[in-house]
C-alpha cells in the first residue's frame, strides 16, 4: 500500500508540473455531482482568456476512489443533495490532498447537511474554518474585499468560504450559501445578469488562480 501511495504522489507531482488540468468530482450518496454541466467549461473559456492559463476546454469527470484524480491540480465537486465516501474513496481523497491536490465544493444549496461526516473520513481531525476577507483567495486575480461574492439568493443568509488545512496549505474549499456554479453556466440557464455572472466568473478565477500558484 506505501508503495502505491508514493507511486501515487509521484505521478500527481511529475503531471502538475507540465499540465494545468482540472476535473469534475463524481461521488456516491445519490446527489447530483452532474448539476450544472456548461459551468467547468465555461469557467475553463474564462480562465484561459483572462488569467493566462492553459486549461483543456473539457473537463474529464472522475471518481472519488480513482487513481485519476492524481492527475488533475484541482477537483470540482457540487450538487444538491447526499454525498458518502466509503473508507476507500475517502482515503484516496485524503491521499490526493496530502500530495498536493486541491478541492472546491460548491454547495449548489442542498450539500450542506451531508458532507461534514463524509470530510470527516477523509480528515478525522480537521474542522472547516471560515476564510476571512483578506485570504489571498479573495485577491489573487480579481479583488473580493467583502470576500465571497452572493450569486444567488435562496434564504437571505451570507456567502461563507469554509476551508480544510493540512500542513498550513489550504488543500480543500467549500463555497456555501453562494452557487458560484450557477453563476458560471451559459446565460440562458438561469438569466443572471451579466454583472452577476462577471462575478462569479472572477471569483472562479480567483479559485484557480490560487491553486496553481500555492
Amino acid at each position: 500500500m506505501q508503495r502505491v501511495f508514493i507511486l501515487l504522489i509521484f505521478s500527481f507531482s511529475f503531471l502538475t508540473v507540465f499540465a494545468q488540468e482540472i476535473a469534475l468530482l463524481k461521488y456516491k450518496g445519490g446527489g447530483d455531482w452532474y448539476a450544472n454541466p456548461t459551468s467547468l467549461p465555461n469557467l475553463v473559456t474564462f480562465c484561459n482568456a483572462n488569467i493566462n492559463t492553459h486549461i483543456k476546454p473539457n473537463p474529464e469527470t472522475v471518481e472519488v476512489g480513482s487513481p485519476d484524480i492524481f492527475q488533475y491540480a484541482f477537483l470540482h465537486m457540487t450538487g444538491h443533495g447526499n454525498v458518502f465516501f466509503n473508507e476507500d474513496e475517502a482515503e484516496n481523497l485524503r491521499n490526493y490532498l496530502m500530495s498536493g491536490g486541491f478541492l472546491h465544493i460548491d454547495d449548489n444549496y442542498g450539500m450542506e447537511p451531508y458532507l461534514g461526516k463524509e470530510l470527516k473520513k477523509v480528515f478525522p481531525d480537521q474542522e472547516l474554518i471560515e476564510l476571512p476577507a483578506k485570504h489571498p483567495i479573495f485577491s489573487s486575480a480579481y479583488k473580493f474585499p467583502d470576500g465571497l461574492p452572493k450569486i444567488h439568493e435562496h434564504n437571505g443568509k451570507r456567502p461563507q468560504a469554509f476551508g480544510l488545512f493540512y500542513k498550513d496549505r489550504l488543500v480543500l474549499l467549500f463555497t456555501y450559501e453562494c452557487d458560484l456554479g450557477d453563476g458560471w453556466e451559459d446565460e440562458a440557464v438561469h438569466n443572471d445578469p451579466s454583472e452577476v455572472r462577471e462575478k462569479a466568473l472572477k471569483m472562479g478565477a480567483n479559485i484557480i488562480k490560487y491553486v496553481f500558484e500555492h
